[in-house]
């Protein structure tokens, strides 16, 4: 017999109907239980509004005579009481809502009311009258009523042995079962956000506070609770403690067994026959966490040895995977000019027709300049054609263009030799090396490639980051990085991008598809980008520098034996091989040398450079006039002056911009040698930040005077001077700033020149000075007296030793015979000094 009631069902929602059937009456015998024989009875199906604070929010659910409480695991899962910090969200309603969406009925049930259904059989003589969930606890309170002659503990034992028969394994947990358990205490159903563990802590309280509370043993709460789960450890308060009121802490294996004991035994009072003294002692149960707070920071900050290396790596590891190619690609684009404008044919189209009307001046020029530098590419034709040739080999091709400043080196090679090269790098070493510190050396360099981002800021902040460790674990955590270390990185992103931009080239469906990379390349030398390395060697001796051109000279290296690109330094240092040698010890590097023009094109490119404005009127005119140059009456001077000048491309362009502005070109040249005198004055003469130079003024204008008179000296001669005792590395000190030149045969330095031609004019005008030649003359004889003067103090004190030695042996005579030759020569020279110093310091006196 079905009976339906339209009333709040305890399984189900607010104002929905369900058929409850008429439930026998039934009474437990000793062979189970048996029907009552008498009318059956329809029992409540009455359910009160309750939350999960409890009945009227008090936290508790009452209970009277013939009523108790069961505690169904495993209706919700764990994880979600995050849901409650959800403003405005009934997460119990709002749970139990979705999950019986997705629940079928021929599966596990969900939802609490669902599993509860199927949880108590339709035999089990009890009457819900409420279902309490426990959302953050994972299961679900349920209470009910029982006739006066049933014993609670035996319907548990019956339900137990029900859900063993027949399990139910929700679908969010298929391999645990749903169980069910008598609330033996009164427990504490609490909304607070208190996350469940598997550690419950249990307190000892008294009955009432005039009554004390027995401490209960390890074997008394093992009992206790060992019927809700496995028990990994019971851990009781020390036995020193203070802390009141005692406690113990109980280890389940599992959290779902912590939330069933928390559950059923809060509140329970242990009778005095269990081992609750007495008058019994109250339990109280919480959860409590196993890890203690900020666990995860204290363990960093405890173990930085580990910690920091980690960091470091993961740091390192994240730039790696994701600046790199960001940085290889802006490489890319620097190098091949993907992302400027003007290499756009529109732009340049666009750009030649908005300045056409107003911009003819500027093209006029850069015309005749063009076309003036036609002369000196013609004289040097056989170099251009064979820098070409060399860039079409497959051999290495390491080549050094080496010539004095203002030569044309890079014109030759950027404007003729690799003008219709695609893809060029050129890297300004004299930028790089003028940047002052690490972190400028650092950007100055990744300029020069287009290598972005970079962060050469984070070098000093690494640093001293690397400085706080090495006080904290006493050792170094390699986070930051040297100056060295970062031009590897920025050079190895560079040699990416270069092979990257090579291997474009190639098509799957060529000949050659079937060779692998490193072989296609060496197969396809016109492919390969040109590294043009300008500048190479500028200020080799100070700081750094040297450091900076060996990691070039070993990348440029590397870029030509593994044929990724072809590498082009262009240097002024005539020494540039001991410093290449150390990249390539057993290769052979490809040299052009660029010497000044000769008399004939130098007098070609001053006249071209005269006539370069009249030809372009004339040309605008269509009329022919007469150049410049056959109006002027005073070119005849010409020869004579270009033979002073020399074939320097910097002297010969300044040369005829002085001649055009109206002076002769004999006044030009001596306001030239005028200028040029002043600067080796104050380069090299005055002192002036002596301390930064390898050579003594004196010095140099020894070198000075004598080729004044003689326009090549002789290099091993002049090392037998007194003031060049350490002569070798004064005169490369003064090659390289470009005072002298010293040529070489066979390998070894033989002579010495000016180091431009225009310094021989300049070193006889400054000889011509009787006040500067004294006074400088004077400075070397002072230097050459005291040199004497310690050589005669030397020898005195050697005759003083051999003097008071005992005998006076015979064998001595010879050596002090020599000492006193010496000591008299060395004084001879000194009065010959004094003598030449007088007549100087009367010139000194006579003239201004």
């Amino acid at each position: 017999m079905i009976l339906l009631k339209s009333t709040r069902s305890p399984w189900g929602g607010r104002g929905t109907q369900l058929a409850v059937p008429f439930r026998k009456q039934y009474f437990y015998t000793a062979n189970g239980f048996r029907p009552r024989p008498i009318a059956p009875v329809v029992l409540s199906n009455r359910r009160r509004v309750t939350t999960e604070a409890g009945d009227d929010d008090t936290g508790h659910i009452e209970t009277k005579q013939n009523e108790g409480i069961l505690f169904f695991d495993n209706v919700f899962p764990l994880k979600l009481q995050w849901l409650t910090r959800i403003p405005l969200l009934n997460a119990e309603r709002a749970l139990t809502s979705s999950l019986s969406i997705v629940n079928h009925p021929d599966l596990a049930l969900a939802d609490p009311s669902s599993i509860i259904k199927r949880a108590l059989p339709e035999t089990l003589p009890l009457t819900v009258t409420q279902v309490l969930p426990r959302l953050r606890e994972g299961g679900a309170f349920v209470k009910f009523t029982h006739d006066a002659g049933i014993n609670p503990t035996e319907l548990e034992s019956t339900l137990k042995a029900y859900l063993e028969e027949k399990p139910i394994k929700p679908w969010f947990n298929p391999l645990r079962r749903v169980r069910a358990f008598l609330v033996q205490g009164k427990p504490w159903i609490e909304d607070l956000y208190r996350i469940p563990s598997s550690r419950v802590k249990v307190e000892f309280l008294p009955t009432s506070p005039e009554n004390s509370a027995a401490e209960l043993t390890q074997e008394t709460l093992y009992s206790l609770f060992r019927r809700y789960g496995k028990i990994s450890e019971i851990a009781p308060e020390p036995s020193d403690s203070k802390v009141a009121p005692r406690y113990a802490y109980i280890d389940y294996s599992r959290m779902r067994f912590a939330t069933v004991a928390k559950n059923c035994m809060h509140g329970y009072v242990v009778p005095a026959k269990e081992g609750g003294g007495k008058t019994g002692t109250l339990l109280k149960l919480s959860y409590e966490s196993k890890m203690k707070p900020h666990w995860i920071r204290d363990w960093l900050a405890g173990h930085p040895r580990i910690v920091i290396p980690v960091v470091v790596a993961l740091l390192t590891a994240l730039s790696v995977a994701v600046f790199d190619p960001i940085r290889t690609f802006f490489i890319k684009m620097h190098v091949t000019h993907g992302l400027k404008l003007e290499d756009y044919a529109i732009y340049r189209w666009v750009k030649s027709q908005l300045s056409r009307g107003y911009d003819i001046i500027r093209l006029r020029k850069q015309k005749g300049e063009d076309e003036n530098l036609q002369i000196i590419w013609e004289d040097r034709k056989e170099a251009i054609n064979q820098l070409q040739t060399w860039m079409m080999e497959t051999a290495d091709t390491f080549i050094v263009v080496q010539g004095p400043r203002g030569a044309g080196k890079k014109e030759l090679v950027m404007d003729q030799a690799l003008k219709n090269r695609p893809n060029k790098l050129v890297i300004d070493c004299k930028k790089i090396q003028e940047a002052r510190g690490d972190s400028a050396t650092i950007a100055a360099a990744a300029a020069e490639v287009g290598y972005k981002p970079v962060f050469s800021w984070m070098n000093s902040i690494s640093s001293m980051i690397d400085l706080a460790a090495m006080g904290t674990i006493g050792t170094k955590t390699g986070f930051s990085e040297t100056l060295e270390t970062q031009l590897g990185k920025i050079w190895g992103n560079t040699t990416t991008a270069l092979k990257q931009i090579a291997l474009d080239h190639r098509k799957k469906d060529e000949k050659d598809a079937q060779m692998s990379d490193d072989e296609w390349l060496e197969a396809h030398p016109e492919y390969r980008p040109v590294v043009v390395i300008d500048n190479f060697l500028h200020k080799n001796n100070e700081g750094s520098a040297g450091m900076v051109y060996d990691k070039l000279g070993d990348w440029a290296a590397a870029l030509t034996t593994q044929n990724i690109a072809h590498v082009i330094f262009l240097t002024t240092d005539v020494s540039f091989s001991k410093s290449l040698s150390k990249a390539l010890p057993d290769r052979v590097f490809r040299q052009i040398t660029l010497s000044d023009c000769t008399p004939e094109v130098a007098k070609r490119l001053v006249i071209q450079h005269l006539n370069s404005e009249s030809d372009e009127e004339a040309a605008a005119d269509g009329e022919e006039k007469i150049t410049p140059a056959q109006q002027r009456s005073d070119l005849d001077e010409l020869d004579s002056v270009i033979q002073v000048l020399g074939g320097r491309l910097t002297d010969l362009e300044f040369l005829a911009r002085r001649i055009k502005t109206g002076e002769s070109p004999g006044s030009a040249v001596r306001q030239i040698i005028e200028q040029s005198a002043s600067e080796i004055l104050k380069m090299y003469l005055l002192d002036v930040d002596v301390s930064s130079r390898k050579w003594t003024p004196q010095q140099a204008w020894l070198l000075i005077k004598q080729l004044a008179s003689n326009e090549t000296l002789r290099y091993n001669e002049l090392l037998l001077n007194d003031l060049f005792k350490d002569g070798e590395v004064v005169l490369q000190a003064l090659e390289q700033a470009e005072l002298i030149a010293i040529t070489s045969k066979n390998g070894r330095p033989y002579s010495i020149k000016p180091g431009r031609p225009v310094y021989q004019a300049a070193f006889e005008y400054l000889t011509d000075d009787d006040v500067l030649k004294a006074r400088l003359d004077l400075a070397i004889l002072t230097q050459l007296i005291g040199m004497e003067n310690k050589n005669v103090e030397k020898y005195e004190n050697e005759l003083r030793t051999l003097a008071e030695l005992p005998g006076a042996p015979s064998e001595l005579k010879p050596r002090i015979k020599w000492c006193l030759e010496k000591a008299m020569g060395s004084h001879m020279k000194i009065e010959k000094y004094e003598a030449q110093s007088g007549a100087l310091k009367k010139v000194l006196m006579d003239k201004f």
